[in-house]
This record gives C-alpha cells, structure tokens and sequence, in this order.
C-alpha cells in the first residue's frame, strides 16, 4: 500500500480517497478487515509537493514586505527628523522672541535691584550676546538673504565705480609702472570698509597689532637729547655804522651742565657770523663754574647790507687740558634783526642747545614749486643757491642739483641742472618737471641734493633737503602752500643739512 502512495497519479489518489472513505464506515464493507482499515487510516497520504512549496514561498514574500516597510518607515522618520526638526529648532533658537523675555526681564522694574547679578550669570550673557548680534540685522529678513543682498549692492557699486571712472593720461603710465601694487589708490574700494567696521559691534579678543611694535630706544634718547636745554646765554648785539662793525657782546651764561667729575665745568665760548667761518673769537676760559660772567665785546666788519644774510653762531665748550674740549652746545641767530634794528645795544637771552659737534652752515638752495592738477604736471624751477661749502682745495666748489622722485622709500625718477664751475653762489634758473598725477600726491616727495662735480673721482653731496608730504618743517610747508595754490609757483630759501649715516637714496630719513 506504501508503495501505491509513493508511485501513484492521480487515478491512485483517487482510489485511496474511496477506499478511505469506505474504512470510515461502520461496519467496514466486505473484503475489507478491520486490521487493514486501521493501518490505512494511522498513515495520512502525503501532501502534494506544489502546495508545500507555496506555502513556503508565501511566508519568505511576506517576510521581505514586513522588511522592506520597517525600513521605509526609518528611512522617512530620518528624513523629517533633518529637514524638519533642525531647522525649526534653529529657528526657534535664534528667534527675537526667544531673546526679548531676557531683555524684557532685564529692563523690568523688578531686576533692576539685582541686574549686577544677573549680568555674572553666563546664560543671561548669552542671551544679551544673541541680542546684541539680532539688533544688528532685520528679524523679517533671514541672514543669508541679508549678505547676498548686501554683496550684490557692494559688486554693483564697484562696477558702477569703474565704468564711470575717468581714463588716467598716457603720460602717467610710466610713473604708475614705478609705483608699488599698494599704492595705487585708485583700484582700492574703501566701500567695503565701512559696513564691515559697523558689522563688528566690539573688538574684544582681537589681536591689535600696534600694541607689539618694539618703540626705537635710541630714536627716542636721541630727540630727547636733542631736544633739552644745556642752560642759558645772555649777549647783546648793536652796529657801529661809522666803521660798520657788528659788535657783539658775550655777557654771561646761566645754568651750565657739569662736565667735569668734581661736578663743575671750565667754559668758554666760540663766536661766528656765518657762512665765513674763518674769522673765529671765542671768550677767555672761565675755571670751574656753570654760571660764568663773560663780559667782552667782539667785532665783525661787515657792511649793513650784509647782514640780513649773516647768522650768529655761538659753540659754548668745556675746556680740557689733557683731552679733547668738549663741546656743551650751541645758540644759532638766524635773524640778527629778530630783536631790534641794531642801533642801539639790545639784550638777547638764548637757550643753549645740545650738540656733540659744531655744526656746519652748508649753504641754502631757492627754488620753486608749481602743480598743474588738470595737467597732473609738477614744475621744480631751481633758481639759485648761496654761502655753499667750499668742496675743492681751491676754496671754490663746481655745484649743480640733483633732483629725485621718491614713492613709498623707492626713487622713481632723477633729473640734473647743468654744472657751474668755481663758484659758490651759482645761479640756475633752470626748470625740472614730474607728470604726476593728482591722486599719487600725497604719496611723493622730492629730494634736493647739491652736488659738488669732481672730474676724478665720486662727486661728492655738499647737502640736501627734503620737500613732500611726510617731510619736516618748511619741506612741508612748502609742499602744502604749492597744494594750497595751483598754478601758482611758490619759492622758499631751503637750508641744506648734512646726509645722515644712516641715510640711503632708496630710503631717505633727513
């Protein structure tokens, strides 16, 4: 019978689904024993393999959906968590209603008792920060609409600024080719400066650079010396005019600094009338004091027409006998009328200035300035110089004057007036001119230098002077008067001054 089951059809199956159902019945047929109905019934006929499978395959698909849905669910709960939660939280974060009950419990009547301690606390810092931040920009607007606007407004303005700017002349491309990527001014956008200053409400925390620059020690020894006073002379001036002589008269000195080690010093004093310097008197030699009475007269033959170009040059020096006299300083009228018209015997009192060595009267150039703006032109009209140093063994020197335009430390141009033989009060009149244009201004300078022309050997720099906006005293002052009135020449007596050694014409420190 187990071999029907296995190997049958379906003619089989049915067969064994009658006689099954036969067995169910009581009594069982005939030909049919009790024992053999029994047996048949105790073993079930096997399922059909194709139901078995389709079963299994059903539970496996219906696995994966379950799968496959759990999934999806996590992936979109995901999704809302960071397209949704987030930003509703920033939002909700950064939002003025969440800073005004701060500032609202801050301002009410009832804190104001204790609004040092609520300042101690860091979250009402916090939100005081959030607030002070929140103030500085529109709270319709978010903040990213807020900079794109902004940046667009900024490059419109910049393109407009370039298009309507006027084209420079041909004649200036040569000196913006000279000039340092930084200064050209034109391309700077100072637009941009000003909302980013206004955006930053402290600058607490930020590194300040100025505050670690190491000051010059020396420089400052230096002005300082400079600047101090070595005690006070008194002289008196007056002019003979039946022998038309300059006499001068040294009457005492106050207040003189000690040179030697017992704590006094031995003065005396060396009197000029500049530029000649090779009549020199001095005083007699007054023994340990610093307060010495001189009282002695000195006279200098010269014509009164002379002597509004004259100067009085005073040395007041420590005598050794041993070393080296050392010098205290030095008192230099330049204007021997600055206080009467000599006729009459008048006192001057003087403050004694600090100086190392006697300094030495190179002479003075006159020259002019003139700008031409709408031309950009600038005309240095060298006229004359006088009381130049003698430079040969002659007692003459061969001067001519070299003009250089400097930028930011750097010599762009030099040009040179022709050479004078054997004079030391030679007359130019000779024109040197600089295209430059109006918004490079203020960042040349001119510097002067008179040379002394030597056929062997380096010409050597008898003195210079310096003329521009970050120049010294009349240098400045002459360049601001020719800015003052364009088209207008204006001509200055300059002093010439000695080169420094620390004095290069690539950086020029007068």
């Amino acid at each position: 019978m187990s071999g029907v089951w296995g190997d049958g059809g379906p003619r089989c199956q049915a067969a064994l689904a009658v006689l099954a159902s036969l067995c169910r019945g009581r009594p069982p047929p005939l030909g049919l024993d009790v024992e053999t109905c029994r047996s048949f019934e105790l073993q079930p006929p096997e399922r059909s393999p194709s139901a078995a499978d389709a079963g299994t395959s059903v539970s496996l698909l219906a696995v994966v959906v379950i799968v496959c849905g759990v999934a999806l669910v996590a992936v979109f709960l995901f999704l809302f968590w960071k397209l949704c939660w987030m930003p509703w939280r920033n939002k909700e974060a950064s939002s003025p209603s969440s800073a005004n009950p701060t500032l609202e419990a801050l301002q009410s009547p009832s804190s104001k008792g204790n609004m040092a301690d609520k300042l101690k606390d860091p979250s009402t810092l916090g939100f005081l920060e959030a607030a002070v931040k929140i103030s500085h920009t529109s709270p319709d607007i978010p903040a990213e609409v807020q900079m794109s606007v902004k940046e667009h407004i900024m490059r419109h303005t910049r393109l407009q600024r370039q298009t309507t700017e006027p084209a420079s002349s041909t004649r200036h491309t040569s000196f913006k080719r000279h000039l340092p990527r930084q200064m050209h001014v034109s391309s700077v956008d100072y637009g941009n400066e000003l909302p980013l200053a206004a955006e930053q409400p402290t600058s607490i925390g930020r590194i300040k650079p100025e505050l670690y620059k190491q000051k010059s020690v020396d420089g400052d020894d230096a002005k300082s010396e400079a600047t101090k006073s070595c005690g006070k002379i008194n002289f008196s001036l007056r002019y003979d005019y039946e022998s038309e002589t300059l006499i001068v008269r040294i009457l005492k000195a106050f207040d003189l600094p000690a040179k030697d080690f017992c704590g006094s010093s031995d003065p005396y004093v060396k009197i000029y009338l500049l530029p000649d310097r090779k009549c020199k008197l001095q005083t007699r030699v007054h023994r340990k004091t610093l307060n010495p009475t001189f009282d002695e007269n000195f006279h200098f033959p010269v014509p009164y027409e002379e002597l509004a170009d004259r100067k009085l040059h005073l040395s007041v020096f420590d005598f050794d006998r041993f070393s080296r006299h050392d010098m205290i300083g030095e008192v230099i009228l330049d204007n021997l009328f600055e206080a009467s018209d000599l006729s009459r015997e008048t006192s001057i009192w003087k403050d004694i200035q600090y100086a190392t060595s006697e300094s030495v009267d190179l002479g003075e150039i006159m020259f002019s300035l003139c700008y031409l703006p709408t031309a950009g032109r600038l005309t240095l009209t060298v006229i004359k110089c006088r009381n130049l140093k003698a430079m040969d063994i002659t007692g003459y020197s061969d001067p001519y004057v070299k003009v250089s335009l400097l930028c930011d430390g750097r010599r762009l141009k030099k040009k040179k007036t022709t050479i004078k033989k054997n004079t030391l009060n030679p007359v130019y009149n000779e024109a040197i001119i600089f295209d430059i244009p109006p918004e490079n201004m203020d960042q040349v300078s001119l510097l002067i230098s008179v040379m002394d022309y030597d056929r062997v050997g380096h010409n050597e720099i008898i003195g210079v002077c310096r003329v521009g906006i970050n120049a010294e005293g009349l240098g400045r002052d002459h360049w601001n008067e020719m800015l003052a009135y364009p088209r207008k020449p204006i001509a200055h007596w300059h002093s010439l001054v000695e080169v420094k050694k620390s004095f290069k014409e690539g950086n020029p420190r007068l």
